[in-house]
C-alpha cells in the first residue's frame, strides 16, 4: 500500500478543519511512502463529538421487533473507543460475555454545521469511513427498560474500529452492500440505502440540538443480523474477527483479544 502525505495535517480530522482542505489533499505532492494495514490509526483519531443512530436500517427494527420510528434515535461515543482499522480489540475480562458485532457507515462532517436544512447538508459532508461498532449487550441493557441509556455498551476502550480511509461522497454512491463477517461467516449484509434516516436528513436533525463541528462523525446505524438478536444469541468470542466491509468505502477488520 502507497500514499502520499499531506505535509503539516497529523489526520484527516485535522485536514477537514481547514476551510481549503479539498484544494490542500488534492495538490498534495509529498514523497509517497509505503505502509501496512496495521500501520493504520483511526481516519479521525479524536474527533469533538461522535454521535450514533440507534436503530435506522429498516431490517434491524424489524428483527428488534420495534416500529419504524419517527425520529432519530441518537447517543454519544467517546474518542477513547477508537482504534485503527486493523488493530486488535482488546477486551476486559469484565466486558467478553455479551459482545455483539455491528457494521456501519460512519459520516465525516466537513465545516461548522449550525440549524442546516436537509438540502443544504450535503454541503457539510466531507467523506464516509466503516465503522466497527463493538457493543457491550449486557452493559447496554443494563438501564432500566423504562429509561434506556445505550451509551454505556458503546464506548468500550479502544474497542471501535474505524477507517481504513475517508472517501468523499463523489467517489461513493449510496446503494451498495454493507457486511460484516465474523470469522469469515457473514453476519450482516444489506444495502446502505435502507437507512431510514439519510446522512443529510441527521445533520438536519443533529444541527438544530447542537452544532456539528469539522471533523466530527456520525455513525448511521447498523443492519439487522447482529449476535444479540438471534435465537439463540451469539457473541464475539476470544480470538474471534470481526470484518465489516461497505462497498466503496473498503474494509475493516479487528481481531478480538480478551484479557
Amino acid at each position: 500500500n502507497t500514499a502520499t502525505p499531506i505535509e503539516g495535517f497529523a489526520n484527516v480530522g485535522d485536514l477537514v478543519k481547514d476551510s481549503n482542505w479539498k484544494e490542500i489533499a488534492e495538490k498534495a505532492s509529498g514523497d509517497t511512502i509505503t505502509f501496512e494495514p496495521t500501520d493504520l490509526d483511526a481516519v479521525v483519531p479524536a474527533p469533538k463529538k461522535i454521535v450514533c443512530v440507534g436503530l435506522n436500517y429498516a431490517n434491524h427494527i424489524q428483527e428488534m421487533g420495534r416500529p419504524l420510528p419517527e425520529h432519530p434515535t441518537l447517543f454519544v461515543k467517546f474518542a477513547d473507543a477508537l482504534v485503527g482499522p486493523y488493530d486488535d480489540v482488546i477486551v476486559p475480562e469484565w466486558a467478553n460475555k455479551a459482545l455483539d458485532w455491528e457494521g456501519e457507515l460512519a459520516v465525516v462532517i466537513s465545516k461548522r454545521a449550525r440549524r442546516v436544512k436537509e438540502a443544504d447538508a450535503k454541503d457539510y459532508i466531507a467523506g464516509y469511513a466503516v465503522m466497527n461498532d463493538y457493543t457491550t449487550r449486557d452493559y447496554q441493557y443494563r438501564a432500566p427498560a423504562a429509561s434506556p441509556q445505550w451509551h454505556q455498551g458503546k464506548s468500550l476502550e479502544k474497542s471501535s474500529g474505524f477507517g481504513p480511509w475517508m472517501t468523499t461522497p463523489d467517489s461513493f454512491e449510496f446503494g451498495g452492500e454493507l457486511a460484516t463477517y465474523l470469522e469469515g461467516e457473514k453476519v450482516q449484509s444489506t444495502p446502505t440505502n435502507d437507512l431510514v434516516f439519510t446522512p443529510e436528513f441527521l445533520i438536519e436533525y443533529i444541527s438544530h440540538i447542537y452544532p456539528l463541528d469539522a471533523g466530527d462523525v456520525i455513525i448511521t446505524g447498523t443492519p439487522g443480523g447482529v449476535g444479540h438478536a438471534r435465537d439463540p444469541k451469539r457473541y464475539i468470542g476470544d480470538g474471534e474477527s470481526v470484518k465489516v466491509e461497505i462497498e466503496g468505502l473498503g474494509h475493516i477488520e479487528n481481531k478480538t483479544v480478551f484479557e
